[in-house]
């Protein structure tokens, strides 16, 4: 470079570039990350130099500036909040300036960085703005460029963004492995991997057509809402296999193997004809390494250690721990989470007003009831709280889980929005995350014999801890999920403790959450890979299976046992309000057995619980608080009516839920 500026006119072209380079510093902000402006200046400066020369010598032809990018790709009218972060990519659009002429809209403010092909654009949009298209000009120099970015009317939003709460049970699906309903979409030109059924580490071609096919098969079962692993577009390579879906490659769209964008917003619209709400997942914490961004990100600092990989340590107890070293919190926030999933940098205003806006954008765009956050306890935690009120308070009855695995109550407690005079003092503003402790304790307590800290004892010790959330009730419970080897393979393939565990999702206190074939008591044999085990596709939603088990005369009798119960306990509780808002009263459990109540003015439900071998008999007077006047009760899964006495007897290996009648 330096030697092309010894050409005879090479001082003239330094001069011309100076000049231009500094009336773009008057006009762009600077970015915000670890660099300072000088930095910044100077590299803009340098980068000006180049080009210029560059292009008087011919050894360009990027003249004209083309759009290769807008996120989001469009927005609404009236919406709940004002600004919009928009975000253009192509070649040198950060030498461009923006300018807008439209009624109700305002640019604010337009930011160029270090990669000279971004510019990010900030406009205030009025309630009164109408439905169009804004024109945004683009000037560099004597070249004009116009962007048209649309702003649509806001559709109707009855029944969408509904939130989901204790009245609800989640069925946890992944896609791939669901049903393939279009096997048009299993290879896609120009997509990094093809589905291959021959190979359970790679794609099966399960897709949202799949899904929309079951939606009736989901409701008779109960489920009144859906949560389905990360939807958005990840193409990374095939040895990855990025089937589970949370390596993304573009925030802004649905993996095309799975269907589109439209696809996914109709089987949100189909489900909530069925009063069924359904859950994005999302991954703010890292993404794919073949994101688009990658390959030119915006800032040198978009992601975490981009020169030196240091992967994280996965313990996201340190952040609640009062003694947690400096070097183990940047391991854990900053680190990858795998070599091929890049750590995402929160600190950077600019992605942090991104991640939000495309938030915002799949809420509004698709009308989905709530989100599950992927890997909460990895991020920024101020960022995360920032990101949830911005969400909430866009949306307020919409709700939101954060992934928070933690071994113990006290360690997930603190990512709970906060409880006045407890804690550090930091308020994550969350109101539900998922409740790993009450999984692993109900796991082991059907898994393991009784004793003064094993078994069900371990159930009671857990739930005493209650008292460490800001609402318990608020907090997802389960027995597995993808990540997670399946209960009945846990409890040793005891159907007895199976359905005893399953008692206990759809009784006690929390939105449970039922992971697919689980309704079939799936157990798993090691097939090359632990994740791959528990993520099999469920037989029939392939034309080539050999059977199907969306289809009773094509399950086992203990496949059929399994889903009946089910399906008996989980329509029962849809208007069951005392496991909707009911209390909670439980007695220590003696001799492996366990009496808990569920507690509403208008509706009493005793559970009770014996995972010994042998029938035991309980004094009913022990539970005499709480029975009073009731005299009989009903069960609610054999329907059959109950004289309450003066000792109360439990079959070997079987829990009871008892919907209790008062004398009249």
């Amino acid at each position: 470079m330096l030697k092309l500026l010894k050409m005879s006119d090479g001082w003239i072209f330094l001069q011309t570039t100076l000049a231009a380079s500094l009336d773009v510093f008057t006009t762009f902000e600077t970015p915000s990350n670890n660099y300072t402006n000088q930095l910044f200046i100077m590299t803009r400066f340098l980068y000006l130099v180049a080009f210029s020369v560059f292009s008087s010598l011919g050894l360009t032809s990027n003249v004209n500036a083309q759009i290769e990018k807008i996120d989001p790709p469009f927005w609404w009218t009236d919406m709940p909040v004002e600004q919009v972060q928009i975000q253009l990519y192509g070649p040198n659009l950060g030498l461009h300036r923006a300018a807008i002429n439209y009624p109700g809209v305002e640019l604010v403010k337009q930011i160029a960085v270090d990669s000279p092909n971004y510019l990010f654009v900030y406009l205030n949009i009025s309630p009164e703005a109408p439905a169009g298209t804004i024109p945004i000009r683009l000037t560099h120099e004597s070249t004009t460029l116009t962007v048209d970015f649309e702003l649509k009317p806001r559709e109707d939003r009855t029944n969408k963004n509904q939130g989901f709460d204790a009245s609800d049970v989640i069925y946890l699906m992944m896609p791939d492995r669901f049903a393939n309903g279009n096997p048009d979409n299993d290879t896609i030109e120009g997509m990094l991997e093809s589905s291959d059924r021959t190979n359970p580490e790679r794609r099966q071609g399960g897709d949202l057509a799949g899904v929309a096919k079951h939606l009736d098969y989901l409701d008779d079962l109960g489920m009144t809402a859906i949560w389905f692993t990360p939807i958005i577009e990840n193409d990374m390579k095939p040895e990855y296999g990025a089937y589970h879906g949370y390596a993304a490659t573009d925030l802004y769209k649905v993996d095309r193997r799975y269907g589109s964008n439209a696809e996914y917003k109709a089987l949100i619209d189909a489900a909530h004809e069925r009063d069924m709400r359904v859950i994005m997942d999302m991954i703010h914490n890292h993404i794919g390494d073949q994101h688009w961004w990658m390959r030119d990100l915006p800032t040198q600092d978009w992601v975490h250690n981009i020169d030196e990989y240091m992967q994280t340590n996965y313990q996201g107890s340190i952040v609640a721990d009062p003694y947690s070293s400096d070097y183990d919190m940047e391991k854990l926030v900053d680190g990858w989470f795998v070599p091929e999933m890049p750590d995402l940098n929160q600190d950077e205003p600019l992605l942090t007003d991104y991640l939000i806006i495309n938030t915002l954008w799949w809420i509004e765009y698709s009308g989905v009831d709530g989100i599950r956050m992927d890997t909460y306890l990895y991020p920024d935690k101020e960022y995360m709280a920032e990101w949830v009120e911005a969400v909430l308070t866009a949306y307020p009855d919409f709700n939101i889980v954060g992934e928070a695995w933690a071994v113990n109550p006290p360690a997930a407690a603190y990512w709970q929005y906060d409880l006045p005079g407890q804690g550090d003092g930091y308020d994550s503003k969350l109101p539900s995350i998922t409740d790993f402790p009450w999984s692993f304790a109900v796991r082991d307590g059907m898994a393991e014999e009784f004793g003064w800290d094993n078994g069900l004892m371990k159930v009671y010790y857990m739930l005493g801890q209650d008292h460490l959330y800001a609402d318990a009730m608020k907090n997802v419970i389960f027995l597995d999920n993808h990540d997670m080897s399946r209960v009945y393979e846990h409890v040793n393939k005891d159907e007895a403790a199976f359905k005893m565990a399953i008692t206990l999702l759809l009784t006690q206190r929390g939105i449970p959450q039922i992971y697919y074939g689980t309704e079939f008591m799936f157990g798993h044999e090691y097939r090359g890979g632990d994740d791959e085990a528990w993520r099999q596709t469920l037989p029939g939603g392939w034309p080539d299976d050999s059977r199907n088990v969306f289809s009773e005369e094509c399950r086992t009798e203990s496949e059929n046992d399994a889903f009946d119960y089910i399906r008996t306990l989980a329509n029962w509780r849809k208007t069951a309000i005392a496991t909707h808002e009911g209390s909670m009263k439980h007695f220590v459990p003696e001799n492996g057995t366990y009496v808990y109540f569920r507690l509403h003015e208008q509706q009493t439900v005793m559970v009770l619980v014996n995972t010994s071998d042998e029938e035991k008999t309980l004094d009913a007077a022990r539970f005499q608080e709480v029975l009073g006047n009731f005299t009989t009760a009903e069960n609610v899964v054999t329907n059959a009516g109950i004289e309450l006495g003066s000792t109360l007897v439990l079959p070997p290996k079987e829990a009871s839920v008892w919907e209790l009648k008062a004398e009249l």
